[in-house]
């Protein structure tokens, strides 16, 4: 059965439910989806919403955390709390029978979160050990140093598990009030898929939904990347040069010609071996294992970012070695035989990216939250296969702003 759209009203909010039955084996997935609630609504301390995910993790105050786990694991039921940039995910997953059971569960995980200060302790512990680890992880410190040049001054700025400082100064009220305010039935869309009856599903879910808060609804604000480039170089005790960078790249989520950049950039550094950045760092010069270019649009930002690796004496060659490939691609564009192999691999690895049921409600749920009619991957597959080296190449230039690049580098002292 295809994906598709309903929606139930509670309490006055039209609440959309992606759903695809599936009868072929009896599991069920679920998730509560609350838009606005991810990383970029953390305020003055980075890394709340991952940390409060953290607490929807750990059981019901009731129960406890050990014991919550042990009822969910003997019946085989999974649930589980995490943060996007975006969004705020908690997720249901179980055998058919054992669905009610789960709702119980996740119902009961709404109402009574775990919210102690032994709890808040507890996590305190865990998430900073896990940043004190990360102090020598070269890639995480470039990646964040990179981010918070690209969108200084904004909450895109600050790393996602945030600081050790921003950690110690999260306290229980702090996590009570961001679940208050972002799980709440006004930015909820549901995912559903499986073994189940829509109908009985609908009348189940808004028993659970109405004993949510209503709560306030807010779009997803944009953040633009700073208008002057600029590089930062950290100094550490590395045998590796690790080189971030990143570049504006102007355009919206719900944007018709998307299409076009996803051919574009997997010509440039999304493809792997035969990508122009693997080609001229790896296979020509023999700069780097890998070298990776993507482009990131969603709501709240829209960038070009990649990353290598390379040995400390060649830093500077790799880095003007990026410069160079990316003003060449701006200048020259593409070739027919790299669009027509580019064509050839997106539609030809389209089933891959279909083949089970939690790709096809995220891509769905793609297709709704950027604004798309549902379908609409179907018209972005055809306009690939019809795509004109003219018209890509015509894009390509209009994208100069890709060269304005900003580097994260973490070289040794």
């Amino acid at each position: 059965m295809a994906t598709k759209v309903e929606y139930i009203e509670v309490n006055d909010i039209k609440i959309p439910v992606i759903f695809e039955e599936d009868k072929r084996l009896p599991l069920v997935t679920m998730q509560f989806v609350f838009q606005n609630s991810g990383s970029i609504t953390d305020g003055k301390k980075a890394g709340l919403a991952k940390f409060s995910s953290k607490v929807m993790n750990d059981g019901t105050k009731k129960l406890g955390s050990s014991a919550f786990a042990e009822a969910l694991e003997a019946k085989a039921i999974h649930i589980s709390s995490s943060i996007g940039k975006e969004t705020f995910v908690m997720e249901v997953g179980c055998l058919k029978d054992e669905f009610d059971e789960a709702l119980g569960f996740f119902d009961s995980l709404l109402q009574d979160p775990n919210f102690s200060e032994n709890t808040i302790q507890k996590i305190k512990a865990t998430t900073i050990g896990s940043l004190s680890a990360k102090e020598n992880d070269f890639d995480y410190i470039a990646s964040n140093e990179l981010k918070s040049i690209l969108f200084k001054d904004t909450p895109l700025a600050n790393p996602t598990s945030g600081t050790i400082e921003s950690v110690k100064n999260i306290t229980l009220d702090d996590v009570k009030s961001f679940i208050k305010k972002h799980i709440v039935s006004s930015r909820l869309i549901v995912l559903v898929g499986g073994d189940v009856n829509l109908d009985d599903l609908k009348m189940k879910l808004s028993k659970i939904i109405s004993k949510i808060e209503v709560g306030e609804f807010k779009k997803v604000k944009h953040y633009k990347v700073v208008d002057k480039a600029s590089e930062v170089v950290l100094l550490k005790d590395t045998q590796q040069a690790y080189i971030y960078f990143g570049s504006p790249y102007f355009m919206n989520a719900d944007a018709k010609d998307y299409y076009k950049a996803r051919v574009a950039t997997f010509i440039l550094g999304t493809g792997g071996f035969g990508s122009r950045l693997m080609e001229e760092i790896r296979v020509k010069r023999g700069l780097a294992y890998s070298a990776y270019a993507r482009v990131n649009v969603t709501k709240s930002s829209s960038y070009m970012s990649g990353y290598l690796q390379t040995k400390l004496n060649s830093l500077d060659e790799a880095k003007s070695t990026v410069k160079e490939v990316f003003s060449n691609f701006v200048k020259d564009g593409v070739t027919k035989e790299e669009l027509e192999q580019t064509k050839k691999f997106l539609l030809g690895s389209e089933p891959l990216r279909v083949e089970t049921m939690s790709q096809r409600l995220s891509r769905t749920f793609q297709e709704y939250y950027r604004g798309f009619e549902l379908g609409h991957y179907k018209d972005e597959l055809k306009l690939i296969k019809e795509l004109k080296l003219k018209d890509l190449n015509k894009f390509i230039k209009e994208h100069n702003e890709i060269l304005d690049m900003s580097f994260a580098i973490v070289t040794a002292k």
